[in-house]
């Protein structure tokens, strides 16, 4: 590696700046009582006969609150005469595996002790219709055997296709509650048509099996509910596209672009399904989403522990490390390229021997007209954009910003962050 060091060797680190972003953030107080509330407007507890037995849909990302949410859909279940039980929803997360996905709900703080309900977790599914092309629809067995259905889900911009509905309740209903069988069926065609595939599979599900209601939540710009609401099943595809809208409205932003390098600290599976949200990155895996800020070189420094060595997203990155690559735990990666038809996420980025070289590459390739000016900025990962770090170049750009903080005086670049 010799040769890499002399490549490098001159190439220019900016000193940074901690700044903090500013977002409108709305945020629910109680969020136990937000989760009554909304059942309570919606008035769909009466859907729940004494004895039902009620499935309750729960899936692998890191809904903010999660295990209060769920918790709170089990007592309402419970206070209506309903028997709730828990399967996950998750498509082919956890490794495509009954066992994966009760562990990746114990991530989540989801348990049979936190939430006071029992969690019956297969891949065996049931096919519930075909869309007019032929692909099939799958759902979870226990959920077909319940006697209600619920889905909580939180609703947000998704991060491979843009449509009226994307991430939310109906995408949960097709491709959550279709484990691994139906999550591969709804990508067969790619993200191109999931716009379409979505809503289509969700009205034939909504159709076939007892679903009753789904809990929505909207999360503000630092990942906290801005708003819970449960919508009865017959409105989901009413309403469903306008919380979209509300949450796209949310989302934050890195507040500067173009940059010529992006260093994120960490990646994994439980910050964005990509690994890194595309939304916040502006590098996406497909050519069927857009958005974000201009970006010519992305480094990753390393990998979430709660990830376990899924580096799914690594590969819409430019550079890393060698410890990145070290932790790789290829299958899970590979399990989901294979699901999802998408593999450049999984693709292995320049791999250098340490935190510096793998910037000093991105700065040196990003071919910036002055590499001693280059637009440089580094965040903890893309769940937590608040306080960033910018480069001294960006210094004069980020006072000209009504909500950017500048929080530090320049200093030397820090790989011990």
């Amino acid at each position: 590696m010799e040769i890499i060091q002399q490549l490098l060797k001159e190439i220019p680190l900016p000193r940074m700046v901690k700044v903090r972003q500013k977002f409108h953030a709305p945020e629910i107080a109680d969020v136990a009582e937000a989760v009554h509330q909304a059942i309570k407007e919606a008035d769909v507890l009466h859907r729940i006969s004494s004895g039902d037995r009620v499935a309750i849909a729960v899936g692998s990302r890191g809904v903010a609150d999660i295990s209060i949410l769920t918790r709170e859909v089990v007592n309402a279940v419970r206070s209506a005469g309903g028997s709730p039980f828990i399967v996950p929803a998750m498509g082919s997360h956890g490794g495509a595996t009954a066992e994966g996905q009760i562990e990746v709900l114990e991530q989540l703080g989801v348990t049979e002790e936190s939430i006071g309900a029992p969690i019956l977790s297969s891949m065996d599914v049931v096919e519930v219709g075909r869309l007019p092309n032929g692909l099939p629809i799958y759902t979870d067995k226990y959920a077909s055997e319940a006697d209600k259905v619920i889905v909580i889900n939180r609703i947000k911009p998704h991060t491979a296709f843009r449509g009226p509905v994307e991430s939310g309740l109906m995408k949960m209903i097709t491709i959550g509650l279709g484990k691994q069988k139906g999550a591969e069926a709804a990508h067969a065609y790619s993200f191109k048509y999931m716009a379409e595939h979505v809503p289509e599979m969700a009205k034939i599900v909504l159709g076939k099996m007892p679903i009753i209601f789904g809990l929505g939540t909207l999360e503000n710009a630092y990942d906290r509910p801005a708003k819970i609401v449960a919508v009865p099943a017959e409105k989901m595809q009413e309403m469903e596209p306008q919380l979209l809208l509300e949450a796209k409205a949310l989302m934050p932003r890195i507040m500067f672009s173009p940059i010529d390098v992006l260093v994120v600290n960490e990646i994994g599976k439980d910050i964005s399904g990509d690994g890194m949200d595309p939304n916040i990155t502006g590098r996406y895996a497909t050519p069927y989403a857009s958005g974000g800020p201009e970006v010519s070189r992305i480094v990753v420094l390393g990998l979430t522990e709660k990830t376990h060595g899924n580096a799914n997203g690594l590969g819409t990155a430019d550079m890393t490390t060698r410890t990145v690559f070290n932790e790789i735990a290829w299958e899970k990666g590979y399990a989901n390229a294979l699901t999802s038809t998408v593999v450049s996420v999984i693709k292995i980025p320049m791999v250098l021997e340490t935190e510096e070289q793998a910037v000093k590459a991105a700065v040196k390739t990003c071919n910036a007209f002055n590499l001693n000016n280059v637009r440089l900025v580094r965040i903890k990962n893309t769940l937590d954009i608040k306080e960033i770090w910018i480069s001294e170049s960006l210094l004069e750009e980020a006072k000209q910003i009504e909500d950017v903080e500048i929080l530090s005086e320049p200093f030397e670049m820090d790989f011990s962050l």
